[in-house]
């Protein structure tokens, strides 16, 4: 290449976790047949995974002698491959739209095994939700009352309601009812009768702190034993979503943190360290339900699940990024590559629309693979090069990073960008330019070699 390379050490690195599935598909030559097949990039989806994680929270729940559902978070990604899941396993599905309900339905999720959240609900998603029996979290008073209205539409079956709780510690949050408010809940409850029935109480909270979410939990079970002194079934409590996914080791995550300066990213681009995701969670997936339900909430004396046990109280939980770990990747092929000051600036034949981190003024960091059509590239990493999209946009970069890639990257090569099922795939994307959206390819081992079929989405 023009220029000489940085040297390895110059450039810090991420590499994700090994992962045996995504390994074996690098591996199988399958993907440069995909690639040649759709003329474009897309995206490949590991079930088996999905069900491990899924397998995993249920595992956590009845470990901790804890009775609980687990609700994929659909948000998470749009693929009908994991609702199909869902339906085989009789897990539950959380939709926040009218689009997603439907699509859950049309699936095979039952209607008693969706949650329905999101804030001030469109009438018709509220009426659905009402005739399939799923059970909604009311964010509001206003809400609470159109609820009320339609389930006196629909005389025979009651509204299922969770009422959702502000925080108390993130009081700015738009999410939720404060105390007062709540109590005025309780009460329209009350004197709705069997137009609903009040099955208990959730949350919205932010980050992926352990001891918040079980004192918050505590607070719910509370607020249960309130509702039910006032005759309401109030049974159950959600903790939402909010489990970690540890894409990377911890040795890697912080040396990383402690290397990384604009000069390490093309045009100098400047990341505050503070606003990427926690690539490195020590306490994550499974395991970080396991930390809030042995954790002893603010003011008690017992830990949740102990508490939980006790009041016969069921548990909710609303995972979405932490089910799809390891449950997919993006592949995009190398259309061009051009020389700039020591490094290369490689253009691949997608968008970053297709990894969502940029959405948030971030960056999707561990590292992506180079496979070009002999195999992985493997070796020490010392052509450096940042990824960008094939859009006219100066900001369209995948990775505004200097990867530092153990090959030059060619024409024809791909590049493979691990672990993305979770929200990178498709939270942000976009048909820009008149490019097609990245199609999703179902990938299973079958006798021995890899599978495929594309994902099964109804037409729109």
């Amino acid at each position: 290449m023009n220029g000489a390379p940085l040297a390895p050490p110059a450039l810090p690195t991420l590499p994700a976790h090994p992962d045996p599935g995504t390994d074996a598909i690098l591996d199988s030559g399958l993907l440069h047949e995909l690639a040649h097949a759709f003329g474009g990039p897309f995206h490949f989806l590991l079930p088996r995974r999905f069900d491990a994680n899924l397998a995993a929270f249920r595992a956590a729940l009845r470990d901790a002698g804890v009775d609980g559902r687990v609700y994929y978070a659909k948000k998470a990604n749009k693929a009908a491959a994991w609702i199909e899941r869902c339906a085989a396993a009789g897990a539950g599905v959380d939709v926040a739209s009218l689009g997603e309900l439907r699509e859950a339905l049309a699936h095979g999720v039952r209607g008693e095994n969706l949650v329905v959240t999101g804030p001030a609900k469109h009438d018709e998603l509220l009426r659905i939700a009402v005739l399939q029996g799923a059970l909604t979290a009311v964010d509001s008073l206003g809400e609470l009352d159109r609820v009320v209205a339609l389930a006196r539409e629909v005389p025979a079956r009651p509204a299922r309601l969770l009422l959702r709780r502000l925080p108390p510690r993130q009081p700015h949050s738009r999410f939720g009812m404060d105390g007062p408010e709540l109590e005025e809940a309780l009460a329209r409850c009350v004197r709705a009768g069997d137009a609903v029935r009040t099955e208990g109480f959730g949350f919205h909270l932010s980050g992926y702190a352990v001891q918040p979410r079980a004192d918050l939990a505590g607070h719910l079970l509370g607020l249960c034993r309130r509702a039910r002194a006032l005759g309401l079934p109030a049974d159950r409590i959600s903790i939402g979503g909010g489990f970690a996914v540890d894409y990377a080791a911890a040795r890697d995550w912080h040396a990383f943190l402690a290397a990384q300066r604009p000069e390490h990213y093309h045009a100098r681009k400047a990341f505050p360290a503070d606003g990427f995701y926690p690539y490195h969670s020590p306490v994550a997936g499974a395991d970080a339900l396991r930390a809030v339900l042995a954790a002893v909430p603010e003011g008690g004396r017992d830990d949740l699940g102990t508490r939980l046990r006790r009041t016969g109280t069921l548990l909710l939980l609303e995972p979405g990024r932490a089910l799809l770990d390891r449950a997919g990747a993006s592949v995009f092929r190398v259309q061009g590559v051009k020389d700039r000051d020591g490094y290369a600036v490689v253009t691949v034949d997608g968008t970053s629309l297709s990894l969502s981190e940029q959405w948030f003024g971030s960056e999707f960091l561990p590292d992506p693979v180079l496979v070009t059509p002999s195999g992985r590239a493997r070796g020490p990493g010392v052509h450096p090069a940042c990824v960008g999209g094939a859009t006219c946009l100066e900001p369209d970069l995948l990775t505004w990073r200097k990867i530092p890639f153990p090959a030059r990257p060619s024409p024809g090569d791909l590049l493979v960008y691990p672990n993305t099922a979770g929200y990178q795939m498709d939270s942000n994307e976009s048909p820009f330019h008149d490019l097609p959206l990245p199609p999703k390819v179902v990938l299973d081992t079958v006798e021995g070699r890899p599978r495929w079929r594309l994902d099964r989405r109804p037409a729109r």
